[in-house]
């Protein structure tokens, strides 16, 4: 009796001892996660942390169409909602690193005791890992320094804290949009929405079954898997996720046959740089209007915005088709056509420079050489101007700008400087006269490698683009009309303290007579430009230009109204929509609006107006501008009969003295679009005007462009194929008769 009795207080004993283990355990697991919780090894975040947790968010740029056009970053991160996700990618996420997703609270207890028993005590590395996806993404939102074992097991401790917490203040489909946030995906791909425009071109929501899964198939190890570093291990990869999806159930067994023989296709692939991808010339300029923006406007918390952290909404008016159309039509016209057609004359030593002598040469090589990055760099490190020349003068493999794509080559620096002034350049920016919105903007040839900014930051020489402010303000204020006859002769005006200004014609045409308005308009005629301008005051038609948003320096000399003013694309652009909008000018605009990380709207965006003319002489002005392009001899003709447009136009060419600029106005009911073409210095231009004239280097690009913008039936409702709007009271002027009492009872109408 006494032994059992014994074994009965042992086994009693036993069962205290394990007991007390256990709660000891137990009360020191509970401490230990309380303390955890309460930051005592650590930080650990409060619930505002996890409401807001900070990460770096591109500012996204956006188009009217609702395209991502750019971001500006420290980490290239924007973020999306759950209903912007393919099913597709949330099933092969789960599939693969979370089966049971849905039903766990944040720890898998499954997962780690498998975990416990075959990777730490079978010692089977291939087992698994027992992450789920909330600890993964506790694990991104606040990530691991460097540490010793011990405090890495308390760093996971806390992760799994920090899960709960998560499960706690968020829904699944929460947990699983930012943690697809947070995630790198290489290439300078930060997050889910950043790395589909970067490997397939889309957005997170048109993924199909097997781009989704090379994606979630990254999450293992980023390099390893890249699709576009390592295709076979993606490929493998791949079918590991398809296969999982498969025996989740969320894809048959065709499916999975289909889309596992699919082979890898990265032709969508594009590096997420500022230098690359739609607009980015645009972006530059944004990004410039956008950092003064930022200093001007304070978050909450007193700070300024920051550009490349806030992840701001940036709501622009481009629209990204006509913008892809824009920038093809200047690919295609200058490289398939101009660019050979000048390598064929840019020829002998002095090419690609015309007229100018060696000296000069010499010293816009030494310029462009003081402008160059090489040139700047060794500056700052403290090199002297002798071994600058060296280096400068010292054959190196490089990379080249070519219209067949990127070169490499072995040449001096100085070479390459003088190699890329071979090309020419171009400005495009095409508006909408009403509202004042940019809906494409192309400011150079590429990005890359011209930074130089054709469309805001380049004034040059405008040429016979310039007439029509004369032609309008003799109209308006001088009684002229359409069909008013006045002499082809040459005509010299006197100047204060210089020789008297009498411009030469550049065709014979019709010399000695009496021609129309229509006629010299579309014939662009200087004569009667100069009989014009004698009639009227230059300030005059300065003050008509700066009404029409032209801002340029503008001296007021007779010369003006040949054009002899530098103005930029967007200020000759924006000048000329005043005219299709029934003499109203509407301020060039490219923001609508900005808006917080949240959709928080912090500013929005108009353009301003102001009327610049009369409706009545604004559509008269249309109607000369009309006959340049079906009248007798007008400059643009080519518009119909190369590029078979048949909708209502109207434009101005424009020619500089010696060929050195190429301009062409396009003018239609939605949509106005100025173009200019040439050198970066004006000594390097066609010597023939036949090939340098703007009817021939800029107005083709207006043609290939709005031939797309017609062609698509997307645009049916935006542009109009209709003729420009008349005036309640105007009437037709066909110059066949004399009308001048109708002309008189309209004038009357419109208080001329």
């Amino acid at each position: 009796m006494r032994s059992n009795n014994n074994k009965d207080t042992e086994l009693k004993n036993g069962r205290k001892k394990i007991w007390t283990v256990y709660v000891v355990f137990l009360a020191l697991l509970i401490l230990v996660f309380t303390s955890i919780s309460l930051g005592i090894f650590g930080f650990m975040p409060s619930f505002e942390d996890l409401e807001n947790p900070e990460n770096n968010l591109a500012t996204e740029i956006i188009s009217s169409d609702q395209q991502t056009l750019g971001t500006y970053y420290i980490e290239n991160r924007t973020n999306v909602s759950y209903s912007k996700l393919s099913p597709c990618l949330v099933e092969a996420l789960i599939a693969t690193e979370d089966i049971r997703f849905f039903s766990h609270s944040g720890i898998d207890l499954r997962s780690l005791g498998r975990v416990l028993g075959k990777t730490i005590i079978g010692r089977r590395s291939s087992s698994g890992g027992g992450s789920t996806i909330t600890q993964q993404l506790a694990k991104n939102l606040f990530p691991r320094k460097k540490q010793n074992k011990i405090s890495l097991a308390f760093r996971k401790l806390k992760e799994w804290v920090i899960a709960v917490k998560l499960e706690r203040n968020y829904t699944k489909e929460e947990i699983i949009a930012m943690y697809l946030n947070t995630v790198d995906f290489g290439n300078n791909a930060s997050g889910i929405k950043t790395a589909t425009a970067t490997y397939f071109g889309k957005n997170p929501e048109d993924l199909t079954t097997d781009e989704a899964a090379i994606l979630v198939g990254m999450l293992k190890a980023t390099s390893k898997y890249n699709p576009v570093l390592n295709p076979e291990n993606s490929f493998k990869r791949r079918n590991v996720v398809l296969s999982q999806m498969y025996k989740a159930g969320f894809i048959s067994k065709d499916d999975y046959d289909y889309y596992s023989a699919l082979p890898i296709d990265m032709s969508r692939f594009t590096t997420q740089n500022h230098q690359y991808g739609l607009a980015t010339y645009m972006r530059e300029y944004l990004r410039l209007w956008l950092n003064t923006w930022c200093k001007e406007h304070k978050k909450a918390n007193g700070e300024n915005y920051n550009l490349y952290k806030d992840g701001l909404k940036v709501y622009t008016t481009i629209h990204s088709k006509m913008q892809r159309y824009a920038e093809e039509a200047v690919s295609e016209w200058m490289g398939n056509e101009i660019q050979p057609a000048f390598f064929k004359q840019a020829i002998g030593k002095n090419a690609p420079f015309t007229d100018i002598s060696g000296e000069e040469i010499e010293r816009e090589m030494k310029r462009a050489m003081r402008n160059s990055d090489l040139y700047r760099t060794m500056k700052e490190d403290g090199a002297s101007d002798k071994e600058i020349e060296q280096a400068f003068n010292t054959k190196t493999k490089m990379r080249v700008f070519s219209w067949k794509g990127e070169k490499d080559t072995v040449m001096t620096p100085l070479e390459a400087l003088r190699y890329h002034k071979f090309f020419l350049h171009a400005g495009l920016l095409s508006v909408e006269p009403e509202t004042g919105y940019i809906r494409a903007y192309v400011g150079g040839i590429n990005y890359k490698y011209f930074q130089y900014d054709n469309v805001s930051q380049g004034r040059r020489q405008i040429g016979s683009t310039f007439k029509p402010f004369v032609y309008t303000l003799a109209m308006q204020e001088g009684g002229y009309k359409p069909c008013t006859k006045v002499p082809n002769v040459q005509v010299c005006i006197s100047q204060p303290n210089q020789p008297d200004w009498c411009p030469k014609n550049s065709s014979k045409n019709k010399e000695g007579e009496m021609v129309t308005l229509r006629w010299a308009l579309a014939n662009s005629v200087n004569f009667v430009s100069a009989y014009l301008m004698k009639r009227i005051s230059p300030q005059a038609v300065i003050d008509l230009a700066r009404n029409c948003g032209i801002t340029a320096p503008m001296e007021a000399v007779p010369s003006l109204c040949l054009g002899t003013a530098d103005i930029s694309v967007k200020e000759m652009t924006s000048a000329m929509s005043t005219y299709a909008n029934r003499g109203i000018h509407a301020e060039p605009l490219l923001v609508t609006r900005i808006e917080d990380r949240n959709g928080v709207v912090l500013d929005e965006f108009s353009s301003s107006k102001k009327e610049a003319m009369n409706e009545y002489t604004a559509y008269l002005m249309l109607d000369l501008m009309k006959g340049v392009v079906d009248g007798d001899g007008g400059t643009a003709g080519r518009l119909r009969y190369r590029y078979g447009i048949t909708q209502p136009i109207a434009g101005k060419t424009g020619t500089t003295q010696n060929n050195s600029d190429g301009w062409f106005m396009g003018l239609t009911p939605n949509l106005v679009t100025g173009i200019w073409v040439g050198g970066e210095v004006r000594s390097i231009h066609f010597r023939s005007t036949a090939l340098g004239q703007g009817a021939n280097t800029a107005l083709p690009i207006w043609g290939i462009y709005m031939k797309k913008i017609y062609g698509d039936p997307s645009f049916a409702n935006e542009i109009s194929q209709e003729d420009f709007e008349r005036p309640q009271y105007y009437i037709s002027d066909d110059c066949s008769k004399d009308i001048e009492g109708d002309y008189k009872t309209m004038e009357q109408n419109f208080d001329m």
